[in-house]
This record gives C-alpha cells, structure tokens and sequence, in this order.
C-alpha cells in the first residue's frame, strides 16, 4: 500500500476515479466506475487536472488519446514514492501517468519473495524477468531486495523512464539488464541461448507492438509466451506473478492460463484475485486481476504491515 501521502483514490463513480498523486489531484476515466454514485462529490471540484478521451484516435498500440485540461501549471515532472521506491510522474496523451497504484500490492510480495529466496544453484540473487515491465515498479522492488532482473519493455522512451526511477531510488548501480524489444521474441531468443531464470514477472496489454512493429494480441499469443517462460523457469520456478487488465481475463481464467503452461498441476495451487484501488473509507474500485505461484511462503516483513 502507498502512504496517503504519496497515493491515495479520493473518490470514484460515473465513469472516472479522482486521486492524489503526492500534491496533484487527477480526474481521470475508470470504465469499472461507470455505474457507480460518487460518494464525495464535493470534492472533485478540487481537481488540479481533468483527462478527456478523445471521440476517435488511438494510438499504435490501442491506448486512447486525450487532452488534459487544467487552469494550473502542472510540474513536469513530479515525484512519489513507495517505500524505497521512487518514481517519476508525468502527464501522457494518453492518461496514464507513469505509474499503476494498484500494483503496490504485488510490490510487496514480489520483495518479500525476492528478499527470501536464493538461486537455484545456491546463495546467490534470484534472477528474475520482467515482461512488460513498464516504468519498472516490479523491476525496482525486486531489485531493491536483491534480486538480479532483466527488464523488458517495447518502447525504448518507456525503458529511460525505468532507468530514471532506478536513478532516483538509488539503484542505478543495481544488477538490472535494460531491454528494448518485443516480450515473446526476446523469451524466445533467451530460450534459444540456453538463458535461465528463477523467476518470472508478466504483466502483458490486450493488444500491442514490439519494438519493431511487431504485433502482440492477449488472445493469440499470452499461451505461447507462458509456455516458453515455462521452460525459461525451469522445473520450480521461485515465483510466478501474472496480472492483467483485460476485461474478459478474470482471476479464474489467468490461474488457468498457469495451469496449461505448466507451471503447477492444478488451479488450487495458484493464489489469484482481483487488484483494486481503495479509498480510505474501503470503499474499492476494480483495477486488474492477478494469479502468482510461490515456492516458499514469504514471511512477514515490517516495511510492509
């Protein structure tokens, strides 16, 4: 969880979410709102700046664009953190702002089980790769427990922004190999070159483009990329964590995805369940789901009751 501080879902309904981003407040869209009454609507009125969808274009890798109305001078860019994680914030054409809050969770588990785990040819840092790693909230949290990560993403703009939030979170000399290509042919390639890990990290879009145009639909292509992360892990994998905001993939179906991978035997073995974002009187508001395998039950960490 964030501190209020640095992150906190003010309010929602109507089709959009109002949040605090450090001294930022943001009126964007949230489909999953849509038929929801806004508890606090007094409060949206304080909104330093409001995202509107555009009535046509996308962009090339399906995201909407919009337009971003304020009647402020928006710091460009700003900073929040969690825990040792620093990230920063800017606004997109596209809404998002560098950073998924509903991830934070996963943050947590993924350093816990990082902070525990040893190699699997001894005492040394787990390896872990991170597809679809975005701004690298899952890289950093990793790395900052000592794991050595291989982070990938498609847009080369997208890998600086990581590299920057490592900078700022005192990591920049961490153990984390920068990739810019396309997820399943960089898995593939690491596959050919005889390329192990001890963990893996998915958190793949329903549609996209690699780095070179290639082209990534959920539907098509998640089974072949689990497959081959399959024989990446090897036969016990440390971890396993897979999100995904697809409307149509609930928490039921990604644990089965797992399943006919091979990763476990059986759905039972696998924890799985919605990511929401929360307001601080519990009301929640959808966000995702994941599925995640361990091989050793984390312990409890201070940093993060």
């Amino acid at each position: 969880m964030f501190q209020a501080s640095q992150y906190e879902l003010l309010d929602f309904g109507a089709g959009r979410k109002l949040e605090q981003f450090g001294p930022l407040i943001l009126d964007r869209p949230a489909p999953a709102a849509a038929d929801i009454q806004r508890a606090k609507p007094e409060l949206w009125s304080d909104a330093t700046a409001r995202f509107e969808l555009d009535a046509g274009g996308k962009s090339q890798i399906g995201m909407r664009r919009g337009r971003w109305i304020t009647s402020l001078s928006l710091p460009v860019p700003w900073t929040i953190r969690h825990h040792e994680i620093h990230f920063e914030l800017k606004i997109t054409p596209f809404g998002h702002v560098g950073v998924f809050p509903e991830q934070a969770t996963n943050w947590d588990w993924l350093g816990n089980q990082a902070r525990q785990g040893t190699s699997a040819s001894g005492p040394a840092r787990l390896r872990v790769l991170n597809l679809f790693a975005y701004t690298g909230g899952s890289t950093l949290a990793a790395a900052a427990a000592g794991a050595e990560v291989t982070h990938v993403d498609a847009a080369r703009n997208i890998v600086a922004w990581a590299r920057r939030n490592a900078e700022l979170s005192g990591l920049s000399a961490a153990p984390i190999r920068w990739i810019v290509d396309d997820a399943l042919k960089f898995a593939r390639r690491e596959l050919k070159r005889g390329k192990r890990y001890d963990a893996v990290i998915l958190d793949p879009p329903s549609y996209g483009h690699g780095s070179a145009g290639e082209s990534w639909k959920l539907d098509d292509h998640l089974a072949e990329l689990l497959t081959v992360c399959r024989e990446l892990a090897g036969p016990q994998p440390r971890f396993v964590l897979l999100t995904c905001h697809a409307p149509d993939y609930d928490a039921q179906r990604l644990a089965e995805c797992l399943v006919t991978a091979g990763f476990v035997e059986r759905a039972e073995q696998i924890q799985a369940g919605d990511l929401s974002l929360c307001t601080a009187d519990d009301r929640s508001l959808p966000a995702g789901k994941f599925a995640r395998i361990a091989s050793i039950r984390p312990q409890p960490d201070s940093r993060y009751r």
